[in-house]
């Protein structure tokens, strides 16, 4: 999936509000009034469409959030960028391991951390 970089910002905007209108977007990331209202619409326009925003009608304007969370986002573009050169899963998980060996300590026992709670999501039927 393409985006663009105001379609890039405006995701990690939203990854880090609740909810938003179209005019705090604007405000927040072009304070100083260098892009249009317009401009920034059409983008989260593009992005509800793309299925990565969504939207509730609240009184004559629209109010998005984000369609997914930005580490389930993440893992769909992960798989998507390398579906073109992984044939069996045992190939992403040996991807992934040799990404892991420039993790540090910390960065390796947050990812346990992770692992384990994973692991127990997947126990209980998360």
């Amino acid at each position: 999936m393409r985006l663009g970089e105001l379609e890039k910002a405006v995701l990690q905007h939203f990854w880090s509000v609740d909810s938003a209108d179209v005019k705090h977007v604007h405000q927040a990331l072009d304070p100083k009034g260098l892009r249009s209202l317009n401009t920034v619409q059409s983008a989260m326009d593009r992005l509800f469409k793309k299925g990565l925003l969504k939207r509730d009608k609240v009184g004559h304007a629209f109010v998005y959030r984000a369609g997914q969370p930005r580490n389930i986002f993440l893992a769909k573009l992960m798989r998507s960028v390398t579906a073109d050169f992984i044939s069996e899963e045992q190939d992403f998980l040996a991807a992934f391991s040799s990404l892991a060996e420039n993790l540090d300590d910390a960065q390796l026992e947050e990812l346990e951390q992770l692992i384990e709670r994973r692991r127990n999501d997947s126990k209980a039927g998360g």
